[in-house]
């Protein structure tokens, strides 16, 4: 099932959804304990370390609707909420997403904005009419927000950055534009990467803590931070929390889906990417391990995606 028909079905029938769960497993409420935990666990090392999540906005709410109840612990948790498709790309790169989900997903990211949550989005969009459609709207809706030209986000868009500035960042709320690019595969090496990220003015790059296998070192992160005209920015590390991907450091290749108990289905749009039980203790230990990497190099922060793993689980 697609995304835009999960939407569909969530607006329709959340409250026959919500009653025919197949456990008594509270999937919402056990991602929301983990982000809890998750960013105690970061802000006792560094207190300005920012928790940014992915998608998955329904369980900012309490209830089945965003007009219900704030979960306000896990709210007071996190710094930023990410969405991918509010404009462009939801059912087609470059193709508007449909009204009907756009206001769905808006209902739930402009409550939290007036919570103090930093939104930042992501539009998968490529042709300059759509580009300039996808950061007027957003602008106009107090979003922060990114233009990928290319769903495996591995480009630098060409286009000029909005609200480009000089200026010194040091936490989310100060954040007017991000580059959000966690696939270096067209970079030669590790210093190429680097190099053209300190050539823009980004004030905030979303990127993955390994290049081809090799952690970024923490002098490597202060040289990131530089914008090339002066000012400084952050760098937030991704980190997928509701699949585990065999391509990471702690993948076995004896696993298989059941073996550990907590390692479910492939995803079949993403090869090498595993449902996982993110419930499962030793699921967590593997995320507080990766979480500690992050923070020791010297990471401004983290993203955590497949917030919406829930989802899956709740059929």
């Amino acid at each position: 099932m697609n995304r835009f028909f999960r939407i569909v079905i969530l607006l329709s029938v959340a409250a026959f959804a919500s009653c025919n769960k197949k456990t008594d497993i509270d999937y919402r409420q056990e991602m929301r304990k983990f982000v809890i935990e998750i960013s105690k666990n970061a802000k006792s090392q560094r207190s300005d370390f920012a928790i940014i999540v992915q998608n998955g906005v329904e369980i900012t709410s309490t209830t089945d609707n965003a007009d219900g109840e704030i979960a306000s612990e896990y709210i007071s948790a996190i710094d930023g909420q990410g969405q991918e498709d509010l404009f462009f790309g939801y059912s087609k790169d470059d193709k508007a997403t449909p009204s009907k989900v756009t206001k769905y997903l808006k209902s739930y990211l402009s409550k939290i904005k007036k919570d103090g949550i930093v939104i930042l989005t992501t539009d998968y969009c490529s042709s300059q009419e759509n580009i300039e459609s996808s950061k007027q709207q957003n602008l106009s809706n107090g979003f922060v927000s990114f233009q990928a030209t290319s769903r495996e986000l591995d480009v630098i868009p060409t286009t000029p950055i909005q609200n480009e500035n000089s200026n010194a960042i040091q936490n989310l709320q100060q954040v007017k534009n991000f580059l959000y690019i966690i696939n270096p595969e067209h970079f030669a090496s590790k210093k190429q990467f680097i190099d053209v990220i300190c050539a823009n003015n980004y004030d905030l790059v979303i990127m993955d803590m390994f290049f081809d296998g090799l952690e970024f070192t923490s002098d490597e992160i202060a040289r990131l931070r530089l914008k090339k005209n002066g000012g400084t920015r952050m760098v937030i590390a991704y980190m997928s929390i509701g699949e585990a991907e065999d391509y990471r450091y702690y993948w076995d290749k004896s696993w298989k889906r059941g073996n550990p108990s907590w390692l479910d289905k492939e995803n079949p749009r993403w090869k090498g990417n595993y449902k996982v039980k993110y419930w499962n203790p030793e699921w967590q230990a593997i995320i507080f391990d990766y979480l500690s990497l992050i923070i020791n190099a010297g990471f401004d922060g983290v993203y955590l995606d497949i917030i919406d793993a829930f989802e899956y689980y709740e059929g």
